[in-house]
């Protein structure tokens, strides 16, 4: 097998490592670029081809959280990851689905809630954890992908355990429940249904929107009433005039890709489900953090379009 073969059967492994430390598909991506740059100019062969390339990726990741983290301190509004699709499962290794059980905890590992919580941890508690606690790594290979002793990762790994433990986002165990509930969430919308999307809704449910500052409010605690109006005042509007919800599976759960009427995108929805009701949902409407879904629309501009509909312009 050539290098560049062998390469390309570990990109998924080493994306999906990178987008876990950095929460940027687009930062993820440029590491696994930057990690075979690195591996085409040097001469070493290493023992282990997926520890070599793990560690340079990793360290690559913590270099550019670093410098992100000084640039999320000034972020406007609520910070959310990059939405990335995962129901074509692209973003993961193949031989990591070798149980319905195994694939379960991949899905969750990298949800938006989870990888909220992995924004707590220091950029080497987050790498350890993410080696450690998703992959499975040996601490012999995490000591040298993070340059620390085993005993210091240990240390770390125990660390981060207990934070992420603290936080620990709860979900509906059964996936086809969320997937059905959310099925009738976006049918209850389109429909402009108020009644059935209150039903749908949890009492103290919480609207939270990453628009970056330049596209879209923040949302906010409402509960099931208000937010069944806004939602209804806001998204079949948009509908009138050509948008469309594209229901898919994003970071591991329910959710939808909102379109104008030309496809491209305006927004990303995620559904947090427990207990039969819609718990939180988290859209991402900041265009800086689309554009790996395809061509980004102009939202204020449909935003605009939609309300001249309404006012029958």
């Amino acid at each position: 097998m050539t290098p560049e073969a062998e390469f390309e059967e570990l990109r998924p492994l080493l994306f999906s490592i990178a987008y876990r430390i950095l929460g940027s598909v687009s930062e993820a991506e440029d590491a696994v670029q930057e990690t075979w740059l690195r591996m085409a100019g040097t001469s070493t062969e290493p023992d282990s081809l997926k520890a070599y390339l793990s560690t340079v990726v990793t360290r690559i990741s913590l270099d550019v959280l670093r410098s992100a983290r000084v640039r999320r301190e000034a972020y406007v509004g609520p910070w959310f990851p990059e939405p990335l699709p995962t129901d074509t499962r692209v973003d993961e290794h193949a031989d990591l689905y070798a149980s319905p059980e195994r694939a379960t905890e991949l899905a969750d590992s990298v949800s938006m809630a989870a990888l909220l919580l992995l924004e707590r941890l220091s950029p080497l508690e987050r790498a350890v954890f993410v080696l450690r606690e998703v992959f499975h790594f040996g601490f012999a290979d995490i000591a040298a992908a993070v340059d620390r002793s085993e005993a210091a990762c240990r240390q770390l790994a125990s660390r981060a355990r207990r934070h992420m433990d603290e936080g620990k986002p709860r979900f509906e165990a059964d996936r086809r429940k969320r997937v059905e509930l959310s099925s009738r969430f976006f049918e209850a919308l389109r429909d402009g249904d108020i009644d059935r999307l209150r039903e749908l809704l949890a009492a103290d449910v919480e609207t939270v929107n990453d628009g970056g500052g330049v596209a879209g409010g923040s949302g906010g605690r409402f509960g099931a009433e208000k937010a069944a109006r806004i939602l209804v005042a806001a998204v079949p509007p948009l509908l009138a005039i050509g948008a469309r919800l594209e229901e898919r599976e994003l970071n591991g759960e329910p959710g939808a890709i909102l379109r104008d009427a030309d496809g491209a995108i305006l927004g990303t929805w995620t559904l947090d489900v427990l207990d039969g009701q819609v718990q939180r949902i988290r859209s991402v409407t900041n265009p800086e953090k689309l554009g790996h879904l395809g061509p980004v629309a102009d939202l204020k501009d449909v935003v605009r379009r939609r309300n001249r509909h309404r006012r029958g312009l």
